[in-house]
């Protein structure tokens, strides 16, 4: 056997914009031309593209791959040419062991067959034979939380029900090798968490999994390495942390000041090397080096945290952590070194750098960046919310004590 269950070997596809045919009349020599035409693979025509370029990678049997990108990257095509609805225009693809994929909402579905009908038609397409389906039926119906709906038509169910149905099938495949495109966030919170444990559950197995997510904490979670795509062309592979950093390098806004300059900023644990992922409750230590492009006279640095969304969870700056003042001339440099606890629970979150003078004009900055560094925090699932409180239970039984007497 292979020591790879997945093989990507210089993987070149391409599509064709605004690829359209109204009439058979366009369609024939469209086929003609594909068919009989002297054409090199590797050239581009009028109108294609590459929606990947020499994308190569190996997935080890057990191991679990996260795909990280923005919009347009190519991670969904990717997918694709794994589960063979694609075919590359250059290079090969190879998936060794049963694979079970969840690519797209409804697909493998008939819209106008019952859920019940659907569960035989999906598990069918992924290899099932019916046996095997009528054995594990009550299983996929009792995941998917949709009983009641079972001899409903398809196409009357939302897209989390979908969703659901899909899920259930794919999971109950028993699959060597799992492909999941980020279909999950359409389901409630609830199901999620049902999804996100059996993805767990089959990492622990010894199942392969390739994950596609714009959810850095699911990524975080599941996977130790990442692909990064962007345009199509592979920008990073390797750990989750550095992958991680890299896309977020993607959407980083410089932040201009004549008065203050970031040379650079580190996160790491208290103990060990730099990394952006963090396991709540950890202590985490944020250097932030800077220049002075003018003199700074008594000035106070102060550290933010934000959610995603921008939402101030944390604020303090060095004026209320020691009596020390940041008095610089220009040109020269200093280090600040913030040490935190990690109490909060997982989720992508923003450190925000700021400096101020000495109240001359309040709330005046010499400096302001609230997206300076992410941290992403993985979720432990023992809990929920912002906080992260290191929770534990013991549960007592109280009775009343009985004492027994025995006779004379």
């Amino acid at each position: 056997m292979s020591n790879y269950a997945i093989e990507f070997n210089s993987v070149s596809k391409k599509f064709t914009r605004g690829e359209k045919y109204d009439s058979l009349r366009d369609l024939i020599p469209s086929v003609a031309r594909m068919v009989f035409g002297e054409r090199k693979q590797e050239e581009l025509k009028e109108k294609e593209f590459w929606a990947l370029r020499e994308v190569s990678f190996q997935i080890g049997h057990g191991d679990a791959l996260g795909i990280i990108g923005p919009n347009g990257s190519g991670k969904s095509t990717a997918l694709k040419l794994l589960s063979g609805i694609l075919k590359p225009n250059l290079g090969n693809v190879r998936v060794r062991g049963r694979s079970s994929t969840l690519i797209e909402l409804g697909a493998g579905f008939h819209p106008d067959l019952t859920g019940r009908e659907n569960v035989y038609l999906n598990g069918t397409i992924l290899g099932m034979k019916r046996a095997d389906i009528d054995k594990r039926f009550d299983e996929i119906v009792e995941f998917s939380e949709l009983r009641d709906f079972l001899d409903t038509p398809v196409k009357r169910y939302s897209s989390g029900m979908h969703a659901r149905l899909g899920f259930a099938v794919a999971a109950h495949v028993n699959p060597e090798v799992l492909i999941i495109d980020e279909v999950l966030s359409v389901g409630d919170y609830h199901f999620q968490e049902k999804c996100f444990a059996k993805m767990q559950e089959f990492v622990r197995s010894g199942a392969t999994l390739v994950f596609v997510s714009h959810n850095l904490t699911a990524i975080s979670t599941l996977c130790k390495n990442v692909l990064v795509l962007r345009s199509g062309v592979p920008v990073f592979q390797g750990d989750v942390s550095a992958g991680i950093q890299k896309y977020h390098s993607f959407y980083e806004e410089e932040t201009k000041s004549a008065t203050i300059e970031i040379l650079n900023t580190r996160l790491s644990p208290a103990k060990g090397e730099a990394r952006d992922i963090f396991e709540p409750g950890e202590k985490a230590i944020f250097e932030v080096q800077l220049k002075a492009l003018r003199k700074l006279h008594n000035c106070q640095p102060s550290l933010q945290i934000h959610t995603a969304d921008g939402q101030l969870v944390f604020v303090t700056a060095t004026s209320r952590l020691t009596d020390k003042k940041l008095n610089l001339a220009a040109g020269e440099s200093a280090k600040l070194v913030f040490s935190l606890d990690l109490n909060i629970h997982g989720n992508v979150f923003l450190l925000g750098f700021g400096v101020t003078e000495e109240i001359e004009i309040p709330g005046e900055w010499l400096y302001y960046n609230p997206r300076l560094r992410r941290i992403i925090m993985t979720d432990t699932r023992r809990c929920q919310g912002l906080l992260y409180m290191n929770p534990s239970v013991e549960l007592r039984y109280e009775t009343e004590n009985v004492t027994l007497v025995s006779g004379s």
